[in-house]
């Protein structure tokens, strides 16, 4: 490394998967706020870093990278961390279950949180598209309750993963937003495994250091509260 990453961030966003990672990675990085109450995704600026206008990209010596997934796995595989190495058998594995969280779970949030990105201005659809991807996203959290409990060291392990991370941010928002969503299948204490991966990231350091950054709270992963972060905002 030859110059310091830079990190575009919104409080409690999905940029928050990506602090833990750096930090768990132990590799300096500046952050740059996007600040959400002005629509700061929207702006031109941010725009030519990441087209589509969602959070979070990350610039580094090989150009800027957006994608939570992509940005993931390239941090995991510049610094041989957070992941099963490319020539590890669990590698596969592991693999399609990161993808399976950036492809499957985290649109369908997007979707229980921002109907009216996805049918429109009409309250009724909305809300029959927040009943059908609540349901969703509690199948979701059931399959990978029962992953969480097969015993991978990548997953749900001693040393968490950028798949543990990335869960883990998802439980959290899904606990919190929107306040309007129906979200009556949703219990957190019932996924016993995915509860057993917070409480071992919540301990640990990284979690520490952006619970203070992003103002999460003294459980920001168990027992959820809105953040009141110190700059920007988080919706």
């Amino acid at each position: 490394m030859t110059q310091m990453y830079r990190l575009y961030y919104a409080p409690d966003n999905a940029s928050l998967i990506i602090r833990l990672a750096l930090h768990a990675l132990a590799v300096p990085y500046q952050t740059v706020l996007v600040d959400r109450s002005v629509q700061g995704q929207k702006a031109p600026d941010y725009l030519a870093i990441n087209p589509n206008g969602l959070i979070p990209a990350l610039e580094t010596p090989h150009g800027a990278i957006f994608e939570t997934g992509a940005i993931l796995l390239w941090l995991a595989d510049t610094h041989g961390a957070l992941e099963p190495a490319p020539d590890d058998p669990d590698r596969a594995a592991f693999l399609k279950w990161l993808f399976f969280v950036s492809n499957t779970l985290h649109p369908a949030l997007r979707m229980l949180f921002y109907p009216s990105q996805y049918v429109g201005s009409e309250p009724a659809v909305q809300d029959a598209l927040r009943a059908q991807m609540n349901s969703e996203v509690a199948r979701h959290f059931q399959t990978l309750n029962a992953a969480a409990g097969a015993g991978h060291p990548w997953f749900n392990g001693a040393t968490p993963s950028g798949l543990d991370y990335y869960v883990a941010a998802c439980l959290r928002w899904v606990a919190l937003y929107p306040d309007q969503a129906v979200r009556h299948d949703f219990d957190l204490p019932r996924y016993q495994n995915l509860m057993t991966l917070l409480h071992r990231i919540e301990k640990r350091p990284e979690a520490r250091a952006v619970q203070t950054a992003e103002g999460l709270g003294p459980t920001p992963f168990t027992a959820p509260h809105h953040p009141t972060p110190q700059d920007g905002s988080a919706t």
